[in-house]
């Protein structure tokens, strides 16, 4: 149950944090309106050290169902935990999207751009193709998982203080990768929310683009396995 809590909680904030700054950004009439990708980059990359701070010592704060499968898939986590850690990921980033709405109820009914307001809660391709959006997203990741290994080894662990530098990997990853599809990197932070989005008494809130909603899971699962057996392979 430490352990269930700790990833619904740091997934929570991951998304509080990180959906809220996009919603700072894109919604109208906040005071953060316009502020541009590097705002949005610099929040979420701030999203990622909370939550993975918050909940480094409760569950190990994966907080991204990419990084438990990679993880059980060359032995470092057991599999039998991967479903308790997923649906735990899943509910944070839910619930987390739900608080990012109360917060800014006022400034969705002042947007009329449906697409503004799915943005908030979901990723997106800036130009739509299937092979291409599933590929940035397989590369993002890898990147993610990579250096996460690289980071958490013995070797050159900080400890607790690793939220800091994997927080600088997902602002890199988003300054340099992000433009493409959003930089999902993670199941649980896309699909969560949109599952919020769909159910959310939002107006004119447009389609969910469930169509699009399996890259930014299954690109973000292939990333992380690779990173893990190629970490496995190097050492």
């Amino acid at each position: 149950m430490t352990a269930f809590l700790g990833e619904l909680i740091g997934t929570a904030l991951l998304i509080i944090l990180g959906d809220g700054v996009v919603a700072n950004v894109v919604l109208q009439k906040t005071k953060g309106n316009n502020g541009g990708w590097i705002v949005i980059a610099f929040g979420w990359s701030m999203a990622v050290f909370v939550g993975v701070f918050c909940s480094a010592a409760a569950s190990g704060a994966h907080l991204n169902p990419a990084v438990t499968i990679a993880l059980a898939a060359i032995g470092k986590f057991e599999w039998a935990l991967v479903p308790t850690y997923i649906a735990a990921q899943l509910l944070g980033a839910f619930l987390g999207a739900i608080i990012v709405w109360l917060a800014y109820r006022q400034h969705f009914d002042a947007t009329e751009n449906a697409a503004d307001k799915l943005a908030v809660f979901s990723t997106g391709p800036a130009i739509r193709n299937t092979i291409s959006n599933l590929i940035t997203e397989v590369i993002g990741t890898f990147v993610l998982v990579f250096a996460v290994l690289k980071m958490v080894d013995p070797a050159s662990s900080l400890g607790t203080l690793n939220a800091l530098p994997v927080a600088l990997v997902v602002l890199g990853i988003g300054l340099s990768l992000g433009g493409a599809t959003g930089y999902a990197i993670n199941p649980a932070r896309d699909l969560g929310p949109r599952i919020a989005h769909a159910i959310l008494p939002l107006k004119n809130k447009g389609t969910s683009d469930w169509s699009y909603s399996w890259i930014p899971v299954i690109g973000p699962i292939i990333g992380g396995l690779i990173a893990a057996f190629l970490f496995q392979a190097i050492g």
